[in-house]
């Protein structure tokens, strides 16, 4: 079952972010591993920041989790999760369905680590294309809040939705 979630759920989140992140580890470039991949301050800052987290729970535990964030013109999906155990189950295919159902923009944007194939793949099955390296340092600086380093070191893919 999808639902949204609250601020008071922010213990499940970090729990499917930091275990799904494990993937991470060793791929993408060290500089930019940290642990925990994603603590509690920086989820705070992300809801903050109009990140609104929707999860896929079962038998009351939260499996999985994907962000949407509205920035201007554009829709972003922010991260998305599934516990390790629960992958390749159909999951994240299912939130990410559900939130583009809830852009209420023509463009959506997702970011994700460069080294992160089978990210990239996800997206790209869904109908997303990678755009060039000059667009996705423009978007990545105009949308997102992030390092340098993580400019570099990411990649951008793109869905129109037909209106």
């Amino acid at each position: 079952m999808i639902s949204k979630l609250q601020r008071a759920e922010s213990k499940s989140i970090l729990h499917v972010v930091n275990d799904a992140a494990e993937a991470y580890r060793g791929v993408i470039p060290e500089d930019r591993w940290k642990e925990p991949y994603m603590p509690a301050e920086e989820l705070r800052e992300e809801i903050e920041s109009g990140v609104e987290f929707y999860g896929w729970v079962e038998n009351s535990a939260l499996v999985a989790v994907m962000g949407i964030q509205r920035v201007n013109d554009v829709t972003l999906i922010r991260h998305a999760y599934v516990l390790t155990n629960r992958q390749r189950s159909g999951i994240g295919e299912k939130l990410l369905k559900y939130l583009l159902s809830l852009a209420q923009t023509s463009e959506v944007l997702v970011g994700t680590w460069e080294a992160a194939y089978w990210a990239i793949r996800f997206y790209e099955k869904h109908g997303f294309r990678l755009v060039t390296k000059e667009e996705k340092d423009r978007l990545l600086r105009k949308y997102w809040n992030i390092p340098e380093r993580q400019t570099e070191t990411s990649v951008v893919l793109e869905l129109k939705k037909e209106k």
